[in-house]
């Protein structure tokens, strides 16, 4: 009995070993991006936004209404003062559509399982499943239909906070070169006169 003890501990010993060896060859092979502390991180989780659709298709939610009086108008250009997205902090923008809404900060597991995303901006009212006709507020549980992030659709989301604002649709040239258009979404208080 003795020997069967031994011989247990000893396998269980190796075996742990094993997966250590493991779990740190799989950590040394990811990407780079993925073990650096990136400034597109939303909160303090890890997640970066190179999962995130920076352009999309332009099409609208149901419901969704255009802003009766924006402060940027269609057409119009504007500086973007916000870092969701690496190169969006300073870039130029066009404004595609302004609409009057409910935009939420949020936090969620990716329906495709991985990592929590904390405080992710932004998704709209008119982007939450059977959306109630009120606002929600913190702590709110909804179902995100909104697919800007890689695993958000379908996602259970909890509402970290909202507001009452316009919201832009916007096209641009990131710092790092890279085209952008139609991304959804920019605030009216992230957006200043060039």
């Amino acid at each position: 009995m003795n020997t069967k003890r031994i011989t247990l501990i000893i396998f269980t010993l190796v075996l742990a070993v094993f997966l250590a060896a493991c779990t740190r060859v799989e950590r040394e092979n990811q990407p780079a991006d993925l073990n650096q502390n990136n400034s597109n991180q939303e909160g303090t989780n890890g997640m970066n936004h190179n999962h995130m659709n920076h352009s999309s298709s332009g099409e609208l939610p149901v419901g969704i209404k255009k802003a009766a009086n924006p402060k940027f108008k269609v057409g119009s250009k504007a500086v973007m003062n916000s870092a969701h997205m690496e190169g969006m902090n300073g870039a130029e923008a066009t404004i595609v559509g302004a609409f009057d809404t409910i935009a939420y900060t949020i936090s969620y597991t990716p329906a495709t399982g991985g990592e929590k995303v904390t405080n992710h901006k932004w998704i709209i009212h008119e982007e939450i499943k059977d959306a109630s006709d009120k606002a929600y507020r913190p702590g709110d549980e909804v179902i995100v239909e909104a697919n800007h992030m890689e695993g958000m659709k379908g996602a259970k989301a909890v509402i970290d906070s909202a507001q009452q604002t316009t919201v832009y649709m916007v096209d641009y040239t990131s710092a790092t070169g890279e085209d952008v258009k139609n991304h959804k979404w920019v605030t009216e208080d992230e957006l200043s006169n060039k």
